[in-house]
């Protein structure tokens, strides 16, 4: 019976999730796919829904056959019962029951909009595959309406069909604002400005990682080109210093950057606009394995060659391991799911297969790491930043009330910041603010513990003690 079949739970339908469960039921596991998005498809491969009648939905992706393998793939398995895919449930907590081997874990979700509905998965493997999302960094003015972050504006265009405003600029560092700005501009929006911080002179003295990745390489090049039929004005070793308006964004101040990542007195400049979609790069979701206690290198999960974690039955891939794009993921998670299953059923993986994808994966790594290298935030981006500038949005404190906090209240660390400031203690509980109070207090970010990966119902939690098979 299929229900006898081992059992691995899979967090995320991203590609790294997809290709992962894939593998998995491929290999006679029995997968169980868990997401937060109504579709299978993660931020990459985001789409409009049905309802809006969109006719070529692939204009918007440059991945779509990959998609479109992955999505039909996905759908044949779920057919044939291999897969069950739980679409809108949002995992909050994974839980190792109290027994002796082999290993249990329980995935406490909440379903639906109102994440009212709390739903317990029991597998005997969990393959964490949470993704990224993007770092926020604050500037004069970035709370506006009109402000919004570059992977927002992809969201609304791709998942939505809607635009954000007439006339955007994108700006901060990345390669997710070259598709930002190509999309935008693609779909009528006039993009005044792509302000890049970065120096493109700065890949040629990574040749080697260029050489490897011809293709990405290659795309680049496309959204270049795409960017001057559009007449887009490209402006590298640029930054962000304000944005302006009374009730909503009107225009914002760019300046050049010196090769210290310094403004450059007197290279000020107004561009007038209603909408700014800015990004200054991506942090991996590692709550669900820090709780678990899965060890974190920096900012990311630590995982061996299977893309296994140190904390037994728990898998990782994609984003949550390291920001390196749907390629990075898609190896990393059959690298995974097939780890996952040779495990569960005690059989080994093909060598062939095995290695052409730990090939894929170490390409991929090293690519993204010269990108990392290249594509950083301003060295000194908080000299741009006045006292009286919201730094928490939730709890609206100020860039000054942090600086306060270590200057005259002796904060050397985020934690104690967030105590002395409640910087952090809101909503998001310092998942956006982190990295701007983190560079504001002239520390370094680090890991922080939360027990849950997003806010839960008290009721549901005093319910959660006895979890019953989904």
């Amino acid at each position: 019976m299929a229900t006898e079949r081992p059992h691995l739970a899979v967090i995320g339908a991203g590609p790294a999730g997809l290709a992962a469960s894939l593998a998995a039921a491929a290999h006679g596991v029995r997968v169980t796919l868990i997401d937060s998005a109504a579709g299978a498809g993660g931020q990459f491969y985001r789409r409009p829904p049905a309802g809006l009648g969109a006719r070529h939905p692939e204009a918007l992706h440059h991945g779509w056959r990959t998609w479109r393998r992955l999505g039909d793939a996905l759908a044949a398995r779920v057919e044939a019962g291999t897969i069950t895919h739980l679409a809108d449930h949002h995992v909050w907590c994974v839980e190792p029951v109290e027994r002796v081997e082999p290993v249990e874990l329980v995935v406490h979700a909440l379903l639906g909009p109102l994440q009212e509905e709390p739903v317990a998965v029991r597998a005997d493997a969990v393959l964490l595959a949470t993704g990224g999302y993007e770092k926020v960094l604050p500037f004069p003015g970035w709370t506006l309406p009109g402000v919004v972050t570059a992977g927002g504006a992809q969201a609304m265009l791709k998942g939505g069909l809607v635009v954000p405003g007439q006339r955007a600029v994108v700006a901060g560092t990345g390669p997710l604002l070259l598709p930002v700005a190509t999309g935008l501009a693609a779909a009528g929006v006039e993009v005044a400005a792509l302000v890049e911080s970065a120096d493109p002179k700065a890949f040629l003295r990574r040749p080697l990682a260029l050489a490897a990745q011809p293709g990405k390489v290659a795309e680049g090049v496309r959204y270049g080109a795409q960017l001057l039929r559009q007449h887009v004005k490209l402006l590298p070793r640029h930054t962000v210093v304000a944005a302006h308006g009374e009730q909503r964004l009107d225009a914002v101040t760019v300046a050049a950057l010196d090769t210290h990542g310094r403004v450059v007195p007197g290279t000020e400049r107004r561009l007038a606009c209603d909408t700014l979609a800015v990004g200054h790069g991506m942090l991996a979701h590692i709550d669900l394995a820090e709780s678990l206690g899965c060890r974190i290198d920096g900012l990311n999960v630590a995982v061996d060659e299977e893309q296994r974690t140190d904390v037994p039955g728990v898998w990782a891939a994609g984003e949550t391991t390291g920001i390196g794009g749907a390629a990075l993921s898609l190896a990393e998670g059959h690298i995974a799911g097939r780890s996952a299953a040779a495990r569960l059923t005690g059989t080994r993986p093909d060598p062939h297969t095995w290695a052409r994808a730990a090939r894929s994966r170490r390409r991929a790594r090293e690519f993204f790491a010269a990108l990392d290298t290249v594509y950083a935030p301003p060295a000194h981006w908080t000299e741009q930043v006045t006292d009286d500038t919201v730094v928490c949005r939730c709890e609206e404190v100020t860039a000054g009330a942090v600086r306060n906090a270590v200057d005259e209240l002796g904060a050397g660390d985020v934690r104690t910041v967030k105590l002395l400031t409640r910087a952090g203690m809101g909503w998001c509980q310092g998942r956006m603010c982190e990295p701007a109070v983190a560079g504001l207090a002239g520390c370094e970010q680090t890991p922080a513990r939360r027990l849950l990966a997003r806010p839960v119902p008290l009721g549901v939690l005093a319910r959660a003690g006895d979890p019953e098979d989904d």
